[in-house]
């Protein structure tokens, strides 16, 4: 068992890393012993723990959580790539959110977390042509998170969405790599236009609480836009831009604001 767990830890070290914390808790927090073994010790790999929740939460009188388990197990030995961005997800909101003190924290109680996951099978399905399935995913996300996310926008890996309440990511819209947001952001359309319509978020991009971004416009790199903004032209990257509508104030401030998290403008105008 000691060598199994070692090969374990060599090959998944954030599973191993989970599965120790959800051992550790388990003496902590009795109460919470059969939900820890249920949604991670139970589980051999990630992918299959990820599954379970995504479908445990999902699951409605209209579709079972086996059937949501079933399609969550097939989009995710079809595509390594979902399973490996939500190891960066894990990551991304280990090391940034300074509410979260270990990496099994995400996968048990952080709905931004469970939301982009869930997402991600989405985006799987609509990539197939299953879109009513894809559009089923996107109405329980919004339903059981208050996120709404179409499930052919594209997502990078390394998202950390703070507190995660009342999230609108649009159909065509893009976003990078590390990015980083906090609630009620919006990435939407500025009307009623049809086909590329929504924005294009760079990476490493952190977009503060209530910010708006609208149409298809460009947030270059590492640039900072700040909470409560409305932003309705391009960004240049490693900018911060502020304001109703949103304006250029100054640098970035640092070479990874999704990263720093840092909102607070010092010194600019």
């Amino acid at each position: 068992m000691a060598e199994s767990r070692a090969n374990i830890a060599e090959l998944d070290p954030i599973w191993s890393q989970i599965t120790q914390e959800a051992r550790d808790a388990i003496p902590a927090e009795p109460l919470l012993g059969g939900l820890v073994h249920t949604i991670v010790l139970h589980h051999d790999s990630l992918e299959r723990a990820l599954s379970y929740r995504i479908a445990s939460k999902l699951a409605s009188a209209e579709m079972s959580e086996q059937l949501i388990r079933e399609l969550a197990d097939e989009a995710m030995q079809a595509s390594s790539e979902i399973a490996r961005s939500a190891r960066a997800d894990i990551v991304a909101v280990y090391e940034r959110d300074p509410a979260c003190h270990r990496m099994l924290q995400p996968l048990l109680y952080f709905k931004g977390f469970q939301a982009v996951q869930a997402y991600r099978v989405g985006h799987w399905l609509w990539n197939q042509g299953r879109k009513d399935l894809a559009y089923f995913i996107q109405m329980r996300v919004s339903e059981v998170f208050g996120i709404d996310i179409h499930p052919a926008a594209r997502i990078g890996k390394g998202i950390m969405i703070d507190h995660a309440h009342s999230i609108v990511i649009g159909e065509t819209a893009v976003v990078g790599d590390n990015v980083s947001m906090l609630h009620s952001v919006t990435l939407g359309g500025t009307g009623k236009e049809d086909d590329d319509r929504h924005p294009k978020i760079g990476n490493g991009v952190l977009i503060g609480a209530g910010a708006h971004v609208l149409g298809n416009i460009n947030v270059g790199n590492c640039s900072r836009i700040a909470a409560g903004s409305v932003v309705l032209e391009d960004v240049p990257p490693m900018k911060t831009v502020a304001g109703v509508p949103a304006k250029i104030v100054g640098e970035a401030g640092c070479a990874q604001p999704s990263v720093m998290m840092d909102q607070i403008l010092r010194g600019l105008g």
